[in-house]
């Protein structure tokens, strides 16, 4: 059995899945506010490229860190992996050019909302600075708002801000220890 959310009133309604066929289009209504809305069945493309991804990534250990998206009412958790150089975050929408989109349906999340650089100091260490993209509703580190001059350097278990939605640094030396 699977749950579907209404958008209107956020009332679940369920339904068993097996009936129908993968890529199907239904349309429910809601039994609390009458609303009618649809659904197509199957699996998101982005989700799928990210197992992939994730399969590849397991294999590194995430060795450059990861960014943990937090549930919300918008969607659930994701582990994003970091790479060297510019992480561009924000919401998935199909042919925009970021390279860590993050799957909602949040409005207040820009398609290209912020960016976290990851590059080495002159130690060999990794550093994380954290900058707005410029987005509308702004980037918050920490409960503060970033101008678009703004560089942060985040640690491990700094918290983000974009939209409704939450983004938590899992450094590299930390995710080596999860592992």
């Amino acid at each position: 059995m699977k749950r579907v959310k209404c958008p209107k009133c956020d009332n679940y309604i369920t339904f068993d899945e097996t009936q129908y066929a993968q890529g199907q289009q239904l349309v429910f209504e809601c039994e609390t506010c009458h609303k009618q809305f649809g659904i197509k069945l199957g699996t998101s493309k982005l989700r799928q490229t990210q197992k992939e991804e994730t399969l590849d990534e397991q294999a590194h250990s995430h060795e450059l860190g990861s960014i943990v998206v937090v549930e919300n009412v918008f969607h659930y958790k994701q582990v994003i992996p970091l790479d060297m150089g510019d992480n561009v975050f924000g919401r998935y929408v199909q042919g925009t050019s970021i390279n860590k989109p993050i799957e909602t349906r949040d409005p207040s999340v820009d398609t290209r909302h912020c960016i976290i650089r990851v590059q080495q100091d002159k130690h060999g260490e990794l550093q994380y600075i954290l900058r707005d993209a410029p987005s509308n509703t702004g980037t918050f580190y920490m409960n503060e708002i970033l101008r678009d001059v703004d560089r942060i350097r985040l640690e491990d278990g700094a918290i983000v801000t974009i939209g409704a939605t939450t983004l938590i640094l899992r450094s590299a030396r930390n995710n080596q220890e999860d592992v």
